[in-house]
């Protein structure tokens, strides 16, 4: 009997189990320059980490003065993107490695994104994940994106799972902030390095602030284990 028994862990997906933001960046970049903004900068796209799909491109409309709608922005940003993470997304290695051993102890687990459900399903099917990551909630699935805690409780909910029992895995502030309202603990590994001093990133309940050079499947796995027995 796994001392993981009533735990569930809950990942984001960009930026934390995949390195999907530069597909992201270019994706926004390619879009941006359709609709006549040209240089969009990787500095610029930084403030955009952890942000839904939906809440960027409502951002872009208003900061740069797009006359396009939202769903127009979406359907183009989502096609570029799409494209571009079905030729290749990264699966960060120690992240891999972390989610087979939480299958091998029958670890309940589900991706809770800021992405749509079609990009989620292409980057799963295409590395793999999907083998072990089948519960998956989409910021689109429900009212409110991160911050807002709705993509977390939503995929306790369907795991069966009382929020105090998962543990989230997230890169970003929203998100961190967000498994803080939901009322579950985070393991924070910032991919943004010098957004560790936010302070949505002091309510992780472990902070790696080398981010994915600092994360180790085993390190986590034993966290868990120790926050587990201490519980």
């Amino acid at each position: 009997m796994s001392t993981l028994d009533a735990l569930s862990v809950l990942f984001d997906l960009d930026g934390t189990l995949v390195d999907s933001e530069p597909n992201y960046y270019e994706a926004g970049r390619l879009t941006l320059a359709e609709h006549g903004v040209p240089d969009f900068s990787w500095a610029e796209h930084e403030r955009y980490v952890g942000i839904s799909t939906r809440e960027t491109v409502t951002d872009w409309r208003e900061r740069y003065g797009l006359r396009a709608s939202v769903e127009d922005l979406l359907e183009v940003k989502n096609g570029h993107y799409l494209r571009l993470a079905r030729a290749s997304t990264r699966v960060y290695p120690e992240m891999r490695r972390f989610v087979e051993l939480l299958a091998a102890e029958g670890v309940p687990m589900a991706v809770a994104s800021g992405s749509s459900p079609e990009a989620i399903g292409a980057i799963l099917a295409g590395t793999g994940l999907d083998a072990h990551l089948r519960t998956v909630v989409s910021a689109e699935e429900v009212p409110r994106g991160k911050p807002a805690p709705d993509v977390f409780l939503e995929a306790a909910r369907r795991l069966g799972a009382d929020p105090a029992d998962c543990v989230v895995l997230e890169d970003a502030a929203p998100g961190v902030a967000a498994a803080h309202a939901a009322g579950m603990r985070c393991i924070a590994v910032p991919y943004v390095a010098a957004q560790a001093d936010a302070p949505e990133f002091a309510a992780a309940a472990l902070l790696l602030r080398g981010g994915q050079r600092e994360f180790t499947a085993r390190g986590a796995h034993e966290w868990l284990t120790r926050s587990a027995r201490a519980a």
